[in-house]
């Protein structure tokens, strides 16, 4: 490890948090891309855990900290804990790999239990240090907050999920307990961290703010509470209560989707391009695919009971495929890279959260060359994102295989690209 990825400061944390986020990505969607080409079952089992278990936690616990403690100080950042912190979900992500590998699902409650034990702590420390009005006054603080407390539930049915596979007639664990289910759990807290973002970079700044903030927190509700009702729908089997859910946030979907574009044409007309709103343009187009994929899964799963696999008839698992990967390639891996090509710089360029906190961290922090290259990257994740969306459904493995390949080079040129620009190389020196 170089000494800028060891320094226990804040420039040398996030740059950690950098490397080991993207390799973990761009390793998880290898794994599945070369498990297609290869046929290897390991690998497909194993490649959304990597994503979940690894990115879905780091995440949550790193990334999400500097964005809340940028609101509020006094939630401050030690960087040797969240070094711990890393060391931890790598140890729980080995875990889970040895476990899928040999069938050894106590193996997998463990590392369930243990990052439930991770989570409590940022979740503690945010709890006794900010009073309920405190967290309910910032709009964007409700859904960094909510994002813990989802982590700590997805982590509870990792370790569920375990216990059920090794004893899978104890009567006790529920039926709901299922991969599927853990997956879309695990999904939930990193939406909501994007939702915050987009808040509080976005639209609290514009001219209108005032109605942005009651906007988005309306939207808090209907996200947030949506997610939670459509959860009990799925449990009751009340397929027009699904329909009814899925349908508004839709809707609320679509009209982000608008206003973000609003936004981003006048943004581009007075300011400069910035890559990293692109990448967030984009992930909310793929938001909206997930959401229409999700209708149409839930359209054809009716009549399957919940907790059954596959969780819809055989020849429309390509909807379903289609809708998990939209959300994970496109809305949650395009949108937190445009917000790591925003958050990280500014953190590089000071040395502290000063310029999320008080400053703009949408000003031109990256060089140039290292903006262009972003957009060239972007358009390659954005070709191969649709090519494997594209081959679910002509069932080309060939495609499918060799988009997740590139898929996952053009993620992991975002290290290339971050790690080559002044105000990282500055930073070294500092």
């Amino acid at each position: 490890m170089t000494p800028a990825l060891s320094d226990n400061s804040l420039r040398g944390i996030t740059r950690t948090f950098l490397a080991v986020s993207v390799i973990i990505i761009s390793v998880a969607v290898l794994a599945g891309g070369t498990g297609v080409l290869t046929s290897n079952d390991f690998l497909l089992k194993v490649h959304p855990y990597i994503f979940f278990v690894g990115f879905g936690n780091l995440a949550i616990l790193l990334f999400n900290r500097y964005l809340t403690a940028a609101i509020y100080p006094e939630l401050r950042i030690h960087p040797a804990r969240q070094r711990v912190f890393i060391g931890l979900v790598l140890l729980g992500l080995v875990m889970v790999s040895v476990a899928v590998a040999f069938e050894l699902p106590l193996l997998k409650a463990a590392a369930g239990l243990m990052l439930m034990g991770v989570v409590v702590v940022p979740l503690y420390e945010i709890l006794t240090t900010l009073s309920v009005s405190k967290i309910w006054n910032e709009v964007s603080v409700r859904y960094y907050i909510f994002d813990v407390v989802f982590l700590l539930n997805a982590n509870l049915g990792l370790f569920t999920l375990g216990l059920k596979e090794a004893f899978p007639d104890n009567g006790i664990i529920p039926f709901f307990v299922t991969q599927s289910s853990y997956f879309l759990g695990s999904s939930f807290p990193l939406s909501i961290s994007v939702m915050g973002f987009l808040y509080t970079y976005a639209w609290r700044r514009s001219p209108k703010r005032e109605l942005a903030k009651q906007l988005f927190s309306l939207w808090f509700y209907l996200f947030v509470g949506g997610v939670l009702y459509f959860l009990i729908v799925i449990l009751l089997g009340d397929y027009l209560g699904m329909m009814l859910i899925s349908h508004i946030l839709t809707f609320g979907v679509m009209a982000l989707l608008y206003t973000f574009g609003v936004f981003l044409r006048n943004y581009f007309r007075n300011n400069f391009a910035h890559p990293a709103l692109a990448f967030l343009l984009g992930g909310l187009a793929f938001l909206f695919a997930t959401s229409a994929f999700g209708i149409m899964n839930i359209y054809y799963a009716k009549g399957i009971l919940f907790g059954s696999y596959p969780p819809i008839r055989g020849d429309k698992m390509w909807i379903y495929h289609s809708h998990t990967h939209s959300a994970l390639l496109g809305w949650i891996t395009l949108s937190f890279t445009g917000m790591i090509y925003i958050v990280l710089p500014a953190i590089q360029r000071i040395g502290s959260l000063e310029m999320l906190h008080s400053g703009d961290p949408l000003e031109q922090l990256l060089d140039v060359h290292t903006m262009n290259r972003a957009f060239v990257q972007l358009a390659f994740m954005l070709v191969s994102g649709l090519v494997i969306i594209v081959s679910f459904f002509t069932g080309s493995d060939l495609a499918l295989g060799f988009g997740g390949v590139v898929y996952a080079a053009a993620a992991l040129y975002l290290l290339r690209n971050l790690f080559h620009d002044p105000v990282f190389e500055t930073g070294d020196n500092q």
